[in-house]
């Protein structure tokens, strides 16, 4: 990064990056867009409660505490720990991967800067990892 750049996974410049809670948001409801219409991500989307709007303030809440802004799901729905909230699903490196990508996708529609775009995506691959190394992948 350049000194004209945030550096991303500081304290909140990743949260500021993504546009707080309100960018966030935007963020996650594209993301179940995508993922409602996507061939790809059939599999994984089934696995997914039927109430989008929750899955997406779930995921919403949790990337806020994670990117350093507020702990919102923790607030709201109490402690978590991904990787063992996930290890009951049958996800493979299919699922894994096509979470991704309509993840790149909802990020590619976000108003984000591009370094801040690449960044995500490759942070989010890391508990992505966690997760198919607890589903037993």
């Amino acid at each position: 990064m350049t000194d004209d750049q945030p550096s991303y996974g500081t304290s909140d410049t990743s949260y500021q990056a993504a546009g707080e809670l309100s960018g966030l948001i935007n963020l996650c409801d594209e993301f179940y867009r995508i993922m409602a219409v996507s061939a790809e991500a059939k599999v994984i989307y089934a696995m997914h409660p039927g109430d989008d709007n929750l899955s997406s303030k779930k995921l919403a809440y949790f990337l806020s505490g994670w990117l350093g802004g507020p702990k919102l799901y923790r607030e709201n729905f109490g402690a978590i720990n991904i990787p063992c909230a996930h290890a009951h699903l049958p996800i493979s490196t299919s699922e894994r991967d096509a979470w991704i990508n309509c993840m790149r996708k909802a990020a590619a529609m976000q108003p984000y800067a591009d370094a801040f775009k690449i960044y995500l995506i490759e942070q989010l691959k890391v508990p992505a990892g966690r997760i198919l190394q607890a589903c037993g992948n």
